[in-house]
């Protein structure tokens, strides 16, 4: 049998393991597949602009690649070849002009390179109305384009009615023009073939990955003690929220339900700044006044936020848009009582290891009280059922293990007269 590379080219993240869930994913997929027999990676990084890929920061960078004024613009990474693509400063824009010049790139590399039948993993669904006329180029050297939808970007409160309009647009051509449309939730994967059933989408379901690895910080770090104290905060003393501060993750039901409780302990929010949205909830909550409620800014040192996590008394998800959110995994293998959003995604996901509330009004208070009256006993016990979740089905070496047996399948092997499995 003649060995074949299945040459695999992600276009979609800005970096690898830095700022977000795609980037994230990146990186534990090449920490999984390095040193992987048959697939070789290719990425598109941004070379600046927001998210931009600061190799600096990693361990194990070689073959560095100069331009005229001595920027890194190529290197290897865990046995992939990462490329650095400048993007232009034009507002959120940028990020559709950045997925079409990956794709452009990818493509001009294959024929330099001579590389047939490649596979082109698109993350999101921004370029779907050019997608058509890349996606010809691309089977004219036996390849094929796979997709990964992330979830419903078009219904996000922060775009415009234009451009939601744009977004699903976009989606449906993206599914339309895809040979794969690999989805991180049953239930986004659900919606794929229900919407789209016209084009007879292939989808396949492969979940985001967390791990159960403990913080490697100890309870008495330096950095974490003085963070404790900076934020006036004690070690399960306080709820945490972690996430985006958009409307579609609900903050406003977290903090005004909060407030309505009788808790004694502090909600603690970790998150980016937005002051539209801070000055829309405080004029609608006035949650100032209550001293339990604490915007603690942004926590980019992954040990630490990890040991924050494993230090609060609970945690809210309130995140209604979207498929598998890496931040619930987070919370599931980190903080024993999740106080999950009662939606498909969610439940999909968290199972019986959360407790489930509704934006009714009222609702989330009583949640609240529920989980103040846990003994000791039942809230380890709802942390392992969390714990478990992880374990048996979000590790990243399952998800290592099923992206290695998709790329395997097809279709280089198949081009020249291997097996690669069933389709």
């Amino acid at each position: 049998m003649r060995f074949v590379t299945q040459h695999v080219f992600i276009c979609g993240a800005k970096s690898i393991g830095q700022y977000g869930g795609y980037e994230t994913f990146v990186e534990k997929l090449l920490e999984q597949h390095e040193g992987l027999d048959g697939i070789e990676y290719h990425v598109a990084c941004k070379h600046n602009g927001e998210g931009y890929m600061d190799e600096r920061r990693l361990s194990g960078v070689s073959e560095t690649v100069l331009d005229e004024a001595g920027e890194v613009t190529e290197f290897r990474y865990r046995g992939a070849h990462v490329f650095k693509l400048k993007v232009p400063n034009i507002g959120p824009a940028v990020a559709v002009w950045y997925d079409a010049h990956a794709v452009r790139y990818a493509l001009r590399y294959c024929r330099e390179h001579n590389i047939e039948a490649p596979i082109f993993y698109i993350l999101t669904c921004r370029i779907g109305p050019v997608i058509g006329r890349y996606k010809r180029e691309l089977e004219a050297m036996g390849g094929k384009l796979f997709l990964n939808p992330d979830g419903h970007e078009w219904k996000r409160a922060k775009w415009s009615a234009p451009i939601r309009r744009y977004w699903k647009l976009s989606e449906g051509l993206m599914v339309k023009h895809s040979d794969l449309v690999i989805c991180d939730s049953e239930n986004i994967r659900r919606y794929i073939r229900e919407e789209y059933k016209a084009f007879d989408p292939e989808t396949a379901f492969i979940a985001y990955g967390s791990d159960l690895t403990p913080s490697a910080l100890p309870d008495d770090d330096p950095s974490f003690r003085g963070w404790l104290e900076e934020k006036g905060l004690q070690p399960e003393k306080y709820y945490l929220i972690v996430g985006r501060f958009v409307p579609e993750n609900n903050y406003e039901t977290v903090i005004r339900e909060f407030m309505a409780s009788d808790t004694d302990k502090t909600l603690a929010i970790i998150t980016n700044s937005n002051e539209k949205l801070m000055r829309s909830l405080e004029e609608r909550l006035h949650f100032k006044k209550d001293p339990r409620i604490r915007f603690v800014g942004t926590v980019y040192d992954q040990a630490l936020l990890k040991k924050i996590r494993e230090n609060a008394w609970g945690y809210f998800h309130g995140h209604e848009v979207g498929g598998t959110n890496p931040s619930l995994l987070e919370a599931l293998g980190s903080t024993k009582v999740n106080l999950a959003l009662d939606v498909g995604f969610n439940r999909e996901v968290a199972e019986d290891g959360a407790l489930y509330w509704t934006k009714q009004p009222g609702n989330l208070r009583q949640v609240i009280e529920q989980a103040e009256q846990l003994s000791e006993q039942a809230r380890s016990a709802l942390g392992e059922k969390a714990r478990e979740r992880i374990r048996t089905a979000y590790s990243w070496e399952r998800i290592g293990d099923q992206y290695a047996a998709v790329f395997l399948r097809t279709p280089a092997l198949a081009l020249h007269g291997e097996s690669g499995g069933d389709r």
